[in-house]
């Protein structure tokens, strides 16, 4: 069953990657060094809040967009990112478990064997940890997410990489890497 990841822990490990957290005691991480910073998204229904700099390096996926972009996380995943990976929301779980995803949040981590009570006063973004074969339940983490967040998103993070990715309550995916290879790996799956 995927565990937890004390906050702590990611904050140092994510810092050793060369990340940064964005906010305080938040999932949201982002690259010390921006300067060789780049991304890609994969996006699903039309968004007109995207900016066309960020248009001009996203990618749609068709209907039903939740399924396939769990399946392309999924596959960039197994075949990019060898190692675990880690889920936590890019604000905190007392406020995804109060307010965020109240209604079906602890429903999604009970069937991941992590009992939402355990993080609900937790104002920080401990991470739950997959490993590659706990992917079915990544993989339907991911969609649940995609199919339910309204107004908050989540970072997915690979400990052993420097490849951080959003998935957006927009029903999208956004990737952000310093490594050029992983860009063109990630770019290459469409």
């Amino acid at each position: 069953m995927p565990k937890l990841i004390e906050y702590e822990q990611v904050v140092e490990h994510m810092t050793a990657l060369g990340m940064r957290s964005l906010y305080y005691n938040s999932g949201a991480f982002g690259p010390i060094d921006t300067s060789p910073m780049k991304f890609v998204g994969w996006i699903g229904p039309d968004d007109p809040s995207i900016r066309p700099e960020a248009m001009a390096a996203a990618r749609r996926v068709p209907a039903p967009c939740e399924l396939k972009l769990a399946e392309l996380v999924g596959r960039a995943w197994r075949e990019f990112f060898p190692g675990p990976a880690w889920i936590m929301p890019k604000s905190h779980w007392a406020y995804e478990l109060d307010f965020g995803s109240k209604q079906w949040m602890p429903a999604a981590l009970a069937q991941l064997g992590i009992d939402a009570a355990n993080l609900a006063p937790r104002t920080n973004a401990p991470a739950i940890e997959f490993d590659l074969s706990e992917f079915t339940l990544f993989h339907q983490f991911v969609q649940t997410l995609l199919e339910n967040l309204r107004g908050s998103d989540f970072a997915l993070a690979f400990p052993d990489h420097p490849t951080l990715c959003t998935i957006h309550h927009h029903k999208q995916i956004w990737w952000v890497t310093t490594d050029a290879r992983e860009l063109e790996q990630l770019s290459s799956l469409f």
